[in-house]
């Protein structure tokens, strides 16, 4: 059952929080590198809990790692680590928490190289799942397959975050994600 039919099947508080998410995020494409780089945190972190866990929290994550800044995360030091592992209003796991960090390293390097993160990721544009999934597991920790189809569905890169007969899947359309747009053939000289 897709996404757009259990949020239905949902109420009250637990229905409005992932409505907004839902309505408002999932499957837009972003074109901030530090959002997208938050949304693969706060999807590495949704790994083995549910991403309504993960909704809650997101106000916290913002916080605990500078508004998802890639250069301050990438900078952070052993007592940063800790203050992470102490802090309640996020996902207190060392593996994730040390993920974050060596990602924030390996996307200034990818900016370095490519402009952006989401440059690189447009570099390699079109990919099935299973080639993302090995690209990310070449250059992400804590990057499996369920976590690199969400992170890549969520921000517009493959599809599927909607169903058809959604009603935010004309408004995804409108915001032209990279999986719905015409493969560029590569010019012959």
């Amino acid at each position: 059952m897709s996404y757009c039919r259990v949020i239905q099947n949902m109420t009250g508080a637990q229905q409005e929080l992932h409505k907004t998410y839902h309505d408002n995020h999932y499957g837009y494409p972003i074109h901030d590198d530090n959002e997208l780089f938050g949304r693969l945190i706060m999807e590495i972190n949704q790994a083995g809990l549910s991403w309504e866990t993960i909704l809650k929290k997101e106000a916290g994550f913002r916080k605990a790692y500078h508004n998802f800044s890639i250069k301050k995360v990438a900078a952070y030091t052993e007592a940063d680590r800790e203050r992470l592992m102490n802090d309640a209003g996020i996902i207190r796991n060392r593996l994730k928490i040390n993920a974050a960090i060596e990602n924030a390293n390996t996307i200034l390097a990818l900016q370095k190289e490519h402009g952006s993160f989401e440059k690189w990721l447009e570099s390699h544009h079109p990919k099935t799942k299973e080639e993302w999934v090995k690209l990310f597991k070449k250059n992400f920790r804590f990057t499996g397959g369920e976590i690199v189809n969400e992170f890549l569905m969520s921000t517009g890169f493959l599809p599927g975050a909607h169903a058809a007969d959604c009603s935010v899947y004309a408004k995804i359309i409108k915001a032209k994600p990279l999986w719905h747009q015409p493969v560029k053939k590569a010019s012959a000289k």
